[in-house]
């Protein structure tokens, strides 16, 4: 499943660099920056689920910046990981009635050190809404990241935190050339799965599968390295 994974990514980022339709500072090895994301996040922007979230998680990564903006300029209370889970508060708390600067600046990885707290799991709120990135989005909701873990981590700490439940709708936003046909990303149980992609051109709404669970904290799948670069890990365990 490893190697199907990579083989994935590596097509999927050369579709984009082909396609001359990724921006700086590149696809490979990242959430891919795409052409489009703008318009992506405005289709967004028009769903029901989005438009009654009071409160959205989003990650960090550059292609869904114009989704964090929008949630602030929409008054939503906004989650943002810590790149990597890195800090001993891995969360930034942006609260749209307190920026120092514009939604657009404070929404970006530079521009949250000014206008967000950083917060510890235990001082979030319950979550609307989850913006996830993606390398690959699939027609069934399945989702391929960069290899890294760290958005099935943020979900499952989250949903053991008691912040997000079953009903908790997923969403990304990707380009075109970014989703994939149903069952062909391949999953293994601590994957992410999406109940709606946004692209440029069209929304896709996927099912969930008949045996969905939450997600967990899988200990015995995480490594020692990784326990030790990830402060809120070490806490928890």
């Amino acid at each position: 499943m490893l190697a199907a994974k990579a083989r994935l990514r590596d097509e999927v980022w050369g579709a984009l660099r082909g396609a001359k339709v990724a921006r700086f500072p590149g696809a490979d090895g990242r959430i891919p920056n795409f052409v489009g994301a703008e318009t992506a996040a405005e289709r967004l922007r028009g769903v029901p689920a989005w438009q009654n979230a009071g409160t959205v998680k989003a990650n960090p990564d550059a292609p869904q910046w114009p989704v964090r903006q929008r949630a602030l300029e929409d008054g939503k209370t906004l989650y943002m990981a810590v790149p990597r889970l890195a800090e001993a508060k891995p969360f930034f708390l942006l609260d749209p009635a307190r920026l120092a600067d514009s939604p657009r600046q404070a929404s970006s990885i530079k521009g949250a050190s000014r206008s967000a707290v950083t917060v510890d799991v235990s001082d979030l709120e319950p979550v609307d809404l989850v913006v996830a990135g993606c390398v690959a989005a699939g027609e069934d909701g399945a989702r391929l990241g960069k290899g890294g873990g760290f958005s099935d981590l943020e979900l499952a700490v989250a949903a053991e935190a008691g912040l997000i439940d079953p009903s908790t709708v997923v969403v990304t936003t990707v380009h075109e050339l970014q989703v994939r046909p149903a069952g062909e990303i391949p999953t293994a149980g601590h994957d992410i799965h999406v109940d709606l992609v946004a692209t440029p051109e069209r929304l896709i709404e996927c099912s969930r599968p008949r045996d969905y669970e939450p997600p967990r904290l899988r200990w015995e799948e995480l490594t020692q390295e990784k326990i030790e670069a990830i402060p809120l890990l070490q806490r928890l365990r």
